[in-house]
């Protein structure tokens, strides 16, 4: 996706949005979905018990079935909905769960459901196990960046939560962990990046990884270009269970 966003003509983000709009792109795009979902409606909770009976390792990724790193094992909400408690009950028992890896997914989740989630991986997490969360940044001090990720934004994201690092740390100490920051905005409009252990979870929108920034710095892949292809960073952090 990111070498098709590329090409000259997709650079600019109105044109890809005019396309996206186009009656023939929106039934194509509607069919992968429909048939995806389904997929992983009949088969990805068969896919997810056959993986955890081959590892003894259980790190799992929340909603990205294609992209993880080796070693981890990929769910969908279609069969593994992080505020059903019954999905949870199919798949694990408590306290076993080593590591658990959500990438864009809490902002995706009302106020109550990110309480009741945080409250779940809490429950199933082993003790010393960890969630590594990302999610937009609030206080990224770039409108065109804001205007993207926010709730209501006149780009459809289904967001519905725009955290700051104080407000995202909260949701997950309140579920009794306790709360390593790496990366995020303060106030003032400084960035920290205290550094983060890729071997744990790589986080793909981030400083170091997300393509839109140049060799790991927050600076955009086309210099003098707005639209979306500014620098990009998330809130990055690890809550523990201890």
């Amino acid at each position: 996706m990111q070498i098709v966003k590329r090409m000259p003509l997709l650079r600019d983000a109105s044109t890809r949005r005019y396309l996206k709009g186009m009656p023939v792109i929106r039934q194509v795009r509607r069919a992968i979905r429909k048939t995806r979902n389904a997929y992983y409606r009949h088969l990805g909770g068969y896919q997810l018990k056959k993986a955890l009976a081959a590892t003894p390792n259980r790190r799992v990724v929340i909603g990205a079935w294609d992209r993880y790193d080796s070693g981890w094992i990929p769910t969908q909400r279609e069969f593994l909905n992080l505020v059903k408690a019954e999905d949870w009950e199919r798949f694990f028992q408590p306290d076993s769960i080593d590591a658990i890896l959500a990438e864009h997914v809490w902002e995706h989740l009302t106020t109550e459901d990110s309480r009741v989630a945080a409250r779940a991986c809490f429950k199933y997490l082993r003790p010393g196990g960890y969630l590594r969360v990302a999610v937009p940044d609030g206080l990224l001090p770039d409108p065109t960046y804001v205007e993207l990720v926010k709730v209501d934004s006149p780009i459809p994201n289904d967001h519905k939560v725009l955290y700051t690092y104080r407000t995202l740390s909260e949701v997950f100490e309140k579920a009794g962990f306790r709360v390593k920051l790496y990366e995020y905005f303060d106030e003032e409009g400084v960035f920290h990046d205290l550094g983060w252990d890729q071997s744990r979870g790589t986080i793909s929108r981030s400083r170091r990884f997300d393509p839109r920034n140049r060799s790991g710095q927050l600076a955009s892949v086309y210099p003098g270009s707005l639209d979306d292809y500014m620098a990009y960073s998330s809130i990055v952090l690890d809550a523990i269970k201890e």
